[in-house]
């Protein structure tokens, strides 16, 4: 039976309970848990990082008794596998649960529906699909780790409305709004990787943190098939957060020695390329990673398989310029019937910005 107006209620609650992990769980999903009984909330959590307890396991230890009889609201769906933690789907039977609640199946192969079908077997009454397309943007990281085995690639770039990520001086600093550089601060807390290339290093001597005290920041990976970086760079202050730079079997041997006694990791690889790295990434564990670079290793990117979802964020400003760098380099596309087409589009403002967000096709 539904009560859709609490049922959806309680579901944006669980969502919103799940993001408190943002940045955190990986390689694991972002999952809110609720318990109410008599149309009052008895319990909640969410899944603050792997190896510790799941959301469910959190909001029933809040409910206690009280968890007997009630309805629990669950962003994912629970467990049915020994992992690094027993079976959520033991815990809520054990628990006394009258009602489940779920807003996603998982797509991990593991559980797929087992979890729910354990608990009408348990004769529990288990309600699906609620707030789903909210619950299905929420994991997108983390179901398409599942299905693709690769992390999920978002590729970022903030333009002028003449296309152009810098002046012909190579001077970017700022295309974008305040607002639009504080919401990018925010999506790296949210990812568990973020890549540029060895230019990007050498012209603007980024930091790639979130910028915020309270929010995790991402690893720093560094794509520099030749090592030629400089010695000094705000990257390698890995008191900040941590920094990794993928290169060549014999790059540049003075400087990987110099950086990896201040903490950078080096990963030396035959082929230094935006595939590998994503392989490395995802032997790591990591759900989402965030691409900010110049063009050509965004092209080199897009044309490898590497991303997934752009955002593209489009400033009210002309600078021209005929050697202006843009935010894709050479794609050997000759003809527009040959453009790459986003799907799933979306616009939304942000300060004097427009933010543009889209999937490439996945039969692409």
């Amino acid at each position: 039976m539904n009560d859709l107006p609490l049922d959806q209620e309680m579901m944006q609650r669980c969502i919103a309970l799940a993001r408190r992990g943002e940045g955190c769980t990986a390689p694991n999903p972002m999952v809110g848990a609720v318990v109410v009984k008599n149309g009052a909330i008895v319990g909640e959590g969410f899944h603050p990082g792997a190896g510790q307890p799941h959301a469910e396991v959190f909001a029933l230890r809040q409910a206690g008794e009280l968890a007997k009889g009630a309805t629990i609201y669950v962003s994912l769906e629970p467990c049915n596998h020994y992992g690094r933690t027993p079976p959520c789907s033991d815990a809520v039977i054990a628990a006394g649960i009258r009602r489940v609640v779920v807003g996603m199946v998982d797509p991990n192969p593991l559980v797929a529906g087992s979890g729910l079908e354990k608990l009408r077997q348990a004769g529990i009454e288990v309600v699906t699909g609620v707030e789903s397309a909210a619950c299905e943007e929420l994991n997108e990281a983390f179901a398409y780790r599942m299905l693709q085995q690769q992390p999920l690639g978002i590729l970022k770039y903030a333009m002028t409305l003449d296309g152009k990520i810098a002046t012909d001086s190579g001077h970017s600093a700022w295309v974008s709004s305040a607002e639009s550089r504080e919401y990018v601060h925010h999506l790296r807390s949210t990812c568990d990787a973020i890549i540029t290339g060895g230019n990007t290093v050498r012209q603007d001597n980024p930091f790639l943190t979130s910028h915020q005290a309270d929010r995790p920041n991402p690893l720093r990976v560094v794509l520099s098939p030749s090592f030629n970086l400089p010695a000094a760079a705000h990257l390698w202050d890995t008191t900040l957060a941590k920094t990794l730079v993928v290169t060549g079997l014999e790059a540049n041997p003075e400087l990987q020695a110099k950086l990896q006694l201040q903490g950078v990791e080096v990963l030396l690889t035959a082929n230094p390329s935006p595939a590998v790295v994503m392989q490395a990434l995802f032997d790591r564990g990591c759900l989402s990673v965030l691409w900010e670079c110049g063009g050509t290793l965004a092209a080199a990117a897009i044309q490898q398989g590497a991303v997934q979802k752009v955002l593209a964020f489009v400033a009210p400003k002309i600078v021209g310029g005929i050697r202006a760098p843009q935010p894709v380099g050479d794609l050997g596309i000759q003809q527009m019937t040959g453009a790459l087409d986003l799907e799933r589009v979306s616009f939304r403002s942000i300060g004097k910005d427009l933010l543009v967000q889209g999937y490439f096709s996945t039969d692409a």
